[in-house]
């Protein structure tokens, strides 16, 4: 169907008309500066007057200031109601860049990479699917910083965690600054739809708040956290005598991240590798689901360029006509 944005401006038609009324007299007698009782004898074009116009020319001008009116009411094209899931649903993500995350044990492609880059690549497919979410993005070391803030812009929140970097916010782990930090943004939110996804390979070792009195915090804001410990159980370490296996996710504090979890009616998964990290993801899709209510968008096009190009159409017509009979 077709809708006018500015409806209002319909009441400036008959303008031409009320100004030919009020100044038009007026006009002709200021213009009759020099009275020649012998016009008749001064046979001219000049002569005429909108009264000896031909009768289409009017007519023309007139479709033409209809159709300047009606550009600009701006006429729009609605299309059918279109379907959108709307979840509700603020979602953030906590992502550890301390200094531990270059550690090689995740394997990609074929590649040995490091754990960061393993998390990017699986979370960017988390990201995409999360529509009607809300997203955001925490990134902490040894201070906790607010990246994205929270916002449908699925893409933004992708791009900005891909260009991340381990060290950007220090070499330790504040987990408890990094779930304050959440909840900050997130208490002003619709209850019972807070989420943060925590991924860390360590322990706390810096900050000013305690993880588990941070989650007491989360708790009592009903924020849900899950928590995501990262980090194979063991690598193989090249040395001068020789190959030797380790545990490179010994620092990590599992204990800590359960707790965390189950204070805030969470959960703790563990990733040893990027199948399992891809599976938690998906997981977390089945805990907490995207779609919840739905809401109706009714695509615009505008149509106030039709108009307008046939106005100007008519306008340079009429000019061109003008000039010829001058000439």
């Amino acid at each position: 169907m077709i809708h006018f944005h500015w409806p209002w401006l319909f009441l400036i038609l008959p303008l031409p008309l009320l100004i030919r009324y009020f100044f038009a007299a007026s006009a002709t007698l200021d213009e009759a500066a020099l009275k020649v009782p012998f016009l008749e004898d001064f046979p001219s074009e000049e002569t005429h007057t909108i009264a000896t116009e031909k009768p289409w020319r009017l007519w023309l001008a007139t479709a033409a200031w209809i159709l300047l009116v009606l550009a600009s009411s701006r006429p729009q094209w609605l299309g059918e109601p279109i379907e959108q899931a709307i979840s509700g649903r603020d979602l953030m993500l906590a992502v550890d860049l301390s200094e531990s995350m270059t550690t090689q044990d995740f394997e990609l492609k074929g590649q040995m990479v490091d754990r960061l880059t393993a998390i990017k690549s699986i979370a960017v497919d988390f990201i995409n699917r999360r529509v009607g979410d809300r997203l955001g993005l925490v990134l902490f070391g040894t201070q906790a910083y607010l990246q994205t803030p929270l916002t449908f812009d699925r893409k933004t929140v992708a791009t900005l965690l891909d260009e991340s970097v381990i060290g950007l916010a220090g070499e330790a782990t504040a987990i408890g600054d990094a779930i304050g930090l959440a909840v900050k943004r997130l208490q002003k939110q619709q209850a019972n739809s807070r989420v943060l996804v925590l991924l860390t390979d360590g322990a706390n070792t810096a900050g000013e708040v305690s993880p588990i009195k941070a989650a007491e915090l989360a708790a009592s804001y009903q924020l849900k956290i899950y928590t995501i410990g990262v980090g194979a159980d063991e690598m193989e370490v090249r040395s001068f005598f020789g190959s030797q296996k380790v545990n490179p996710s010994q620092d990590l504090d599992e204990k800590t991240l359960t707790e965390i979890a189950q204070k805030t009616g969470g959960k703790y998964f563990r990733a040893r590798n990027t199948e399992e990290l891809n599976k938690i993801y998906q997981l977390l899709d089945q805990l907490e689901p995207v779609e919840k209510d739905k809401q109706y968008f009714r695509p615009r096009a505008e149509l106030y360029f039709y108009p307008l190009a046939l106005a100007l159409i008519i306008v340079a017509f009429i000019a061109v006509q003008r000039i010829k009979r001058q000439r």
